[in-house]
This record gives structure tokens, sequence and C-alpha cells, in this order.
């Protein structure tokens, strides 16, 4: 175990460095940043649900364009876009370890129509759901 005085060290050159003040505020329990990790979280565990921003918002206690703007700043992509990449790659997850067809793994997923989520996965991943799988499970031998 570190020493007290080192300890606090370190912790006072994180919190004097160039992303202090963005520890700071995940540090703090009521900060937009931490209303912005809860909504991660809350993402984490509902991705498959209809995702309205406004329910998520109030759900976080921040406004709709507050918490947009603030999750953009910490994950680089919109609520919509964070939700849609954990689909998508809970779908890969589930084609390849438990061989799901993407249509029913789309489904399982929360889409709700299977050429929607094909164009998306393309987008993504850069082949459809069939050619991405095959191609991975050829690597994987």
């Amino acid at each position: 175990m570190l020493a007290p005085l080192f300890r606090r060290e370190i912790l006072y050159r994180l919190l004097r460095g160039p992303q202090g003040y963005r520890l700071y505020e995940i540090a703090l329990a009521n900060s937009q940043t931490h209303r912005v990790c809860q909504a991660i979280t809350w993402l984490n565990n509902n991705f498959q649900q209809p995702l309205r921003i406004e329910d998520l918002a109030r759900e976080v206690n921040l406004s709709t364009s507050t918490l947009h703007h603030r999750f953009k700043a910490v994950t680089s992509m919109s609520p919509l876009q964070y939700q849609k990449q954990l689909r998508l790659q809970e779908a890969r997850r589930l084609m390849l370890n438990d061989g799901l067809e993407a249509a029913v793994a789309a489904y399982r997923v929360g889409y709700e129509s299977p050429s929607q989520f094909s164009r998306e996965y393309s987008r993504l991943y850069g082949a459809p759901p069939i050619r991405d799988v095959a191609r991975l499970r050829a690597t994987a031998v």
C-alpha cells in the first residue's frame, strides 16, 4: 500500500494535470459528467429498449440539450449513436457466440427492422452481418 504522502502526491498531480478538471468533475456525485456516467450506465443496461432522449434526460436530471452536449463531450457520440453501437456490438456477439441468425439477433437487441439492422451493421463493420460473421469465424480458426 502506498504511503499516505505518496498517495496525496499522485492525486495532486492527477488533479493538476491536463485532464484534472474532468477527473474532479467525475468525482463529484452531482456533477453533469457524473450524470452523463449515469446515462451511460442506464444505456448499457437498457440498450434494447426504445430510447427517447427526453426520458433519459429526465432519468439523470439534465435538460435534453445539456445531456446531448455533455454526452457527446464525454463519449464523442450522441446518446442514440452510443445506443446503436451497443446494439450492434451485442448483435455481433450473439451471432458469433450463440449462432443466432442476423434477424433474430437484430430483434433481440431492439431492432424492429432487419433491413435497418443490416444497413447499420454494414456501415459500422464494413460488411453485411452474414459475411462479417463468416469472415470472423474463418479468421478465428
